[in-house]
């Protein structure tokens, strides 16, 4: 409309031109939707105050949080969630940043955190431990057994380096104080991965053993070593000390362990 006559001032009252009607539509529209966008913003702004948000690896968002959630909620009521699936590092900046309230994370002294704890709490959700497994021959042994040996080293299913979970089982390998003798056939760095690459005979893997304890009972999967190889892991939910929204307040308070700050 530049330069166009709005408003015809030779009447009285005044009123509006051709050009000044075809804008008036256009204005209107306008502040139809600057007032709907403000509604539709209060409205998400409502919800994500009562939507807790959790980041997690694959594998506790996999074999680990809808089971775990589930049994919380029959304590009180369900919860309004967001679970964003990543890695671990972009977990632990995720809460750093606040895009989320509560990282949901294995921890152990192997794994470095990075978390202050002036400013971050945890509490344990489960105490579990790394076994390494592997499929079973026909008489029910393992067809590969640790430590291994030079003329048959245990085909081993590795975590990468971006995982969390596999620096804790590179630190027992290289401070074992025997020889080990590792083919490492596969790498990934998800469990959920591994698991069933050692179901179909391809090697030895550390699983969490809440994930395979099915497959242990029924024979499916066997251990490859004694337990000098399992490694006691924990699973905690960390949050920063500031204040949550009331509703992730609430969700903390129905976590009955008590608050700490030793990752390891």
């Amino acid at each position: 409309m530049g330069g166009a006559q709005l408003f015809n001032r030779a009447t009285q009252p005044i009123s509006l031109t051709p050009s000044g009607e075809r804008f008036r539509q256009v204005a209107e529209d306008v502040l139809r939707r600057l007032y709907q966008g403000r509604e539709d913003s209060r409205r998400i702004g409502d919800a994500s105050l009562h939507t807790i948000r959790f980041s997690a690896t694959h594998s506790l968002s996999l074999n680990f949080f809808p089971g775990w959630l589930r049994k919380i909620e029959t304590k009180s009521h369900t919860f309004n969630t967001r679970l964003d699936t990543v890695q671990f590092k972009e977990c632990i900046q995720m809460l750093l940043r606040g895009d989320c309230h509560f990282v949901l994370s294995y921890t152990h002294s192997a794994i470095p955190m990075n978390l202050s704890s002036d400013n971050f709490v945890g509490k344990v959700v489960l105490r579990d431990r790394l076994v390494p497994v592997t499929l079973p021959d026909s008489s029910g042994q393992p067809i590969d057994r640790l430590p291994g040996t030079e003329d048959e080293p245990v085909h081993y299913l590795a975590y990468s380096e971006t995982s969390a979970i596999g620096q804790v089982v590179e630190q027992l390998i290289a401070n074992m104080g025997e020889p080990v003798h590792l083919n490492r056939v596969f790498v990934s760095h998800m469990a959920a991965v591994l698991k069933p690459m050692s179901s179909e005979g391809r090697g030895t893997a550390w699983l969490p053993e809440s994930h395979i304890q099915t497959d242990l009972a029924e024979g499916s999967l066997v251990l490859a070593g004694d337990e000098k190889w399992f490694i006691p892991i924990d699973i905690r939910l960390i949050r920063s000390k500031d204040p949550l929204p009331l509703t992730s307040e609430e969700f903390w308070s129905l976590i009955e362990t008590d608050e700490d700050s030793d990752w390891g």
